[in-house]
């Protein structure tokens, strides 16, 4: 269980995320802390460097998140700060067409992210270039590889 009074960062086995060319992408880590199935859903917690930005992205699919430690500040592609979540902030998002990015404060941040796609295929996030162009797609089939593959 989670226990956001005494985190302890150093304590998750961290994975790096693949960007679009299959390289670890830059500034952020990953722990995939369950992988459902039957409902389609994943929770994963994420690490986002300290003052860097991870990449350009748009999320598809319905998620939850829960801010667990630093500071979560969200970016317009143009580098705008258009929000700052501080630890214990739960927000519903829903797919949305506008792009953005995502990093830490003036720390790392950790944020509990649960990806509801709900179907095995549809895209959960588009990885965009540095023309806004869809670079790749996350999907549940490729979390839940990845969750397989840290696993064995």
């Amino acid at each position: 269980m989670l226990d956001v009074n005494n985190f302890d960062e150093n304590k998750i086995d961290w994975k790096p995320l693949p960007g679009p060319d299959g390289n670890p992408a830059d500034h952020i880590g990953c722990s995939i802390l369950n992988v459902d199935d039957e409902a389609k859903i994943v929770d994963v917690l994420f690490r986002f460097s300290a003052n860097e930005k991870i990449v350009n992205h748009r999320h598809t699919a319905v998620f939850n998140t829960f801010v667990v430690k630093g500071e979560h500040h969200i970016y317009d592609l143009q580098g705008n700060l258009k929000e700052v979540r501080k630890p214990g902030t739960f927000k519903v998002g829903k797919p949305d067409i506008e792009p953005h990015t995502e990093g830490g404060g003036d720390e790392d941040v950790f944020i509990l992210f649960s990806l509801r796609p709900y179907t095995a295929d549809g895209p959960i996030y588009e990885i965009l270039d540095e023309d806004g162009e869809i670079a790749s797609v996350m999907t549940f089939e490729g979390l839940k590889e990845l969750y397989e593959a840290n696993a064995a």
